[in-house]
Formats: C-alpha cells, structure tokens, sequence
C-alpha cells in the first residue's frame, strides 16, 4: 500500500472513530431525531409529525403486547408454574386469549398490526397500505383509541423508500428493555424530544398549539401540587399538563387513578396526538368524544375541577360567538370580542370547585391591558380575593413565539379552610432572571429554578412556611397597594430592585488590588506579544 493510500485508510478510520464517539455522545432521543428528520423529505412538520408519532405509538405498544407474549408464554411452558398447559395447541390458544392481555392494561395488537409483521415488509412499495391496515385493526380491537391513530400511510406524496427506512428506524428501538410498564422513561423521553422538536420546526401560531416546554408545565404542576382531585385542561394540546401532573402524584408515592383528568381540545389533529399520548402513558382521560371550542361547544359544562393546568393560545381575536354575548361564565366581565385572555381566565375560574386553584399561562399584555373592559374585569378578579400569584417569567421559554408570558394563579380557597390565608393579598414573583440558554434561541427552567419559584409560593401561602419578601424576587402586596398601581398585576412593579451586596471592602484597598491586577494583565500582554513576534520571525523565509 503507498504511503498516500495509507494516510487516507488512517483518515478514514479516524474519521469513522470520531463520527462513532459523537453518536455515542448523543442521547436515543437525539440520534433518532436526526435520523427521522433526514427521512422528512418534503413532508410539512405539521404533517410528519403524525407519521412519526404513529409508528412510534404502534412500536410501542406492540413491544408491550409481545413482552405480555412471551411472559405467557413461559408460564404455560414450565410444568412447576400453576398456569402450565402440556397440550401445544391449547397453548396456543390461550396465547391468543385477547383478556389475557386488556386484563394487564396492555393493548390487544392483532397478528398483522404487530411490529414483527410491518417491519418485514419495510422494504415493499406497499408499505404504507400495510401501516394504514395495522391503525384500522387496533382501533377496531381497542375502543379507547377508535377514531384517534394517524392514516393515509399508502398516499402517494408519501415516498415509500423513506417510509420503510423509518419503520427499521422505530424498529430500532426497544421500549421494554430499560422501561418496565407502567413507567415513560423510554417512550415519555422519546415522545416528548420529538413534540418539543416538531414545535421548533413548525411556523407561525400552530407551533406552540399542541406542545407547551416541559420546564413551563413542570413549574406549574409544582405550584398546584395536585396530588388528589379532577385535574382539567379545556386547551390541553398534546396533554403535557395531564402527564406531568401524573408525574408529580407518581413521585410523591401516589398512584395515577388519585387523579381524574378532563380535557377539551379546538383542534382535531391535535385532539387525537392527545389522545395517544395519553393512552400510550396509560392515563385514562377524559377528552370528549370529539374535539371542540371550548368557548361555543363546552364538552364538560357540570365539572367543577379541583386543579385547572392550561396554557390556552394567547391573544386569540376570532374567538367570539354571538350566543356568549350573556353567558354565565363572564360572572366578572363580558370579554372583548377582539381577544380571548379573559375569557380564557373567566372559565377556568368557573369550572373551578369551591375549594379549587387554576395555574395558567398567559400573555404579559394581560397584566396591563385595559382595552375594551380588560382593566375592570382584572380589577373585580382581584376585589373578588381570587388572585393568589402571579409570576413574570423569563423570555425564549417557548419554541415558537418570543412573547413573553405569565403564570397566573386563581384561588376559591378560603380562610379557615386549612389551605388559603392570605386574604387580601396577591404573592408577585420576578422570575425573569432565571433559567439557562439550552440553545441560542431557547432557555429552559433548571429544576432548582423551579424549586425556588414553587417553593416560594408555598411559603407564602402556607402562611406559617416563613415567608419573607426577597426584593427583586418576590412580594407579597395587600389591596391597598394594588389599588394605588391601578390593579395592573405586572411583578416587577411590586418586587422593587434587588439589595446591592454588601461591599466592606475599603475603597483604598480596593484600588490598590485592581491597580495591581491590571498591572499584572499589562505583564502577561507583553509576554504574549514577545511569543508572539518570535513565532512570526521563525516563519520567516
């Protein structure tokens, strides 16, 4: 071999070795991202994210069923087992007793919609008939999920070439290695990487429509604490406030049945990727038979919920229809025809029990706002003792907008009730400081910001948990204040400015320290600049 020839082999494995550490480097979730994004082709994110999405929730489920398989399987194979079945046929039979699997929450997958099936037939043009066959069976077998998974596999805008490259893709991953049933640590990281990316990809005010950032939902969950109760979201999305609440019951030693879950969703694209994504985590929801308007068509107008998580769109302006014009949730205020904020806010209040809390999200402008009737509807909010908190939070939160937001918290909670007393007063906190750049354009809550924020809150509202104002932090104004800013709820009017740190250094002192550590940066110049001349003259020709 010549030398040349060599020194490329040698390149080439170098190469190979340094591509082969970074894929090592980068998390499942990452490397799958970039291979699916590669396969996108010239599908639009807000149609490609439901091709992914689906075969990611069939993989899913069809690793479960045939985890469920073999562990049956095995039971009926060993003679010391009590389920032990000598005759074959008859054990096959019972291997495919469909309640042996629905009584182990664990979905029925008929033969020709297991993974098995469609993966080997990946590589044939009529894959995506093959795919749209497997969705019409599960559903058909499967009454919780009917009328929700993703068709139009076998359209013909579809290249099948990369279709079937994304079924080995999926295939790639095994959902019941590292995660045992019951837990997301595979699936939820995985589902979630890929809505949080899809958000990133998509253009305009859809963006944000089905995927609110997990920093945002976690401070929320965290602040309400609902650990029993009817927990309600009427713009639930992709139902990210549903799986982080069921999160936070699960991590404090609670079960996922302490909950109930409601929800209503506008769009129906985005209805059904909740609907999955909720079955596929085992959360039993209610969502409607359909999606709808919450405002024109309320699915749950009885419900009273304990705990309402939202991040409803933000200043919406087509959201009126003349039949709300006396509706009975405007108790505070008719909306402005021209934005839904507080018509967002007016019904959560009302679907809220009489000891229940709202947490929600919303645009900053609400804050201020006194077009068209918004200054007294916030006004009579806050007269009405329903306020509890409100939190500034930090810019480029979201994937989609820079707009920056808000979270609200409304209370019915009341003295004496063991819960609320603080009467009278509203908890401001200035959390606009916090959080860290995760990319260029996006920043993200760390848990100890988090903590800090909700920690605060609890504080305060436990009356006895030691709360203390933190100037520049946090604030906690009586109605009189408020009163004199007018009833505008904008944190950072009420915090003041952070205590400067103490500085005892004598000023002396203090001079002849910087004096001399410039001097020091003067020295380490100049012998920089001497390396520097003396590599330039060896250069020299």
């Amino acid at each position: 071999m010549s030398y040349e020839s060599e020194r490329t082999t040698r390149t080439s494995r170098g190469k190979a070795r340094k591509q082969a550490h970074r894929a090592k480097e980068k998390t499942l979730e990452q490397r799958l991202w970039e291979a699916a994004d590669a396969l996108r082709g010239n599908q639009e994110p807000s149609e490609y994210k439901h091709v992914v999405l689906g075969l990611v929730f069939l993989k899913y489920i069809s690793d479960h069923f045939e985890a469920r398989y073999r562990e049956i399987s095995a039971s009926l194979s060993d003679s010391d087992s009590p389920e032990y079945i000598p005759n074959e046929a008859r054990r096959q039979r019972f291997l495919e007793d469909r309640d042996e699997f629905v009584s182990h929450n664990v979905f029925w997958v008929p033969a020709e919609a297991r993974w098995s099936y469609i993966q080997d037939r990946a590589k044939l043009p009529e894959i995506g008939q093959v795919i749209d066959n497997a969705m019409d069976l599960l559903e058909k077998e499967n009454r919780s999920i009917k009328g929700v998974l993703p068709r139009n596999y076998g359209r013909e805008g579809l290249d099948k070439g990369r279709l079937g490259q994304l079924v080995d893709l999926i295939g790639s991953i095994g959902f019941t290695e590292t995660d045992d049933h019951g837990s997301d640590d595979v699936l939820g990281r995985v589902y979630e990487y890929f809505l949080g990316q899809f958000a990133g990809k998509e253009t305009g005010k859809d963006a944000g429509a089905f995927y609110t950032p997990r920093s945002v939902v976690k401070t929320l969950v965290e602040m309400l604490e609902p650990f029993h109760g009817r927990v309600y979201d009427p713009a639930c999305g992709s139902g990210g406030m549903f799986v982080q609440s069921a999160e936070f019951v699960k991590a404090h030693g609670g079960k996922r049945t302490d909950i109930s879950v409601y929800g209503q969703e506008f769009t129906d694209t985005t209805w059904k990727l909740a609907k999955m994504n909720l079955a596929l985590r085992g959360i039993e929801a209610d969502l409607g038979d359909r999606s709808a308007d919450s405002f024109a068509k309320d699915l749950h107008p009885d419900l009273r919920a304990d705990f309402v998580l939202a991040n409803p769109p933000f200043n919406v302006s087509n959201w009126w229809d003349a039949k709300l014009q006396d509706d009975p949730r405007w108790k505070y205020g008719t909306p402005p025809e021209g934005n839904a904020n507080f018509a967002w806010v007016q019904h959560f209040i009302y679907h809220l029990s009489p000891k229940g809390t709202a947490g929600f999200v919303l645009a900053n402008g609400s804050l201020s706002s006194n077009n068209s009737g918004e200054g007294e509807i916030r006004r009579k909010l806050v007269e009405a003792d329903l306020v509890d908190c409100v939190v500034s939070m930090p810019p480029n939160l979201f994937f989609n907008t820079p707009i920056p937001v808000s979270l609200w918290f409304a209370s019915k909670r009341r003295l004496g009730d063991g819960h609320r007393k603080r009467q009278g007063e509203v908890l401001f906190i200035d959390a606009r400081k916090l959080g860290t750049m995760e990319t260029r354009r996006l920043r993200v809550l760390t848990d100890d910001d988090i903590t800090k924020i909700a920690g605060t809150y609890h504080a305060w509202r436990n009356h006895d948990g030691g709360y203390v104002d933190a100037p520049g932090f946090a604030k906690a104004a009586d109605l009189d204040e408020i009163k004199r800013h007018d009833f505008i709820l904008t944190p950072g009017r009420y915090v003041g400015a952070e205590d400067a740190e103490v500085d005892d250094e004598p000023a002396s002192e203090k001079i002849a320290r910087l004096t001399s550590e410039l001097y020091a940066e003067f020295e380490r110049g100049r012998e920089l600049e001497s390396v520097v001349r003396s590599r330039l003259e060896n250069l020299s020709p």
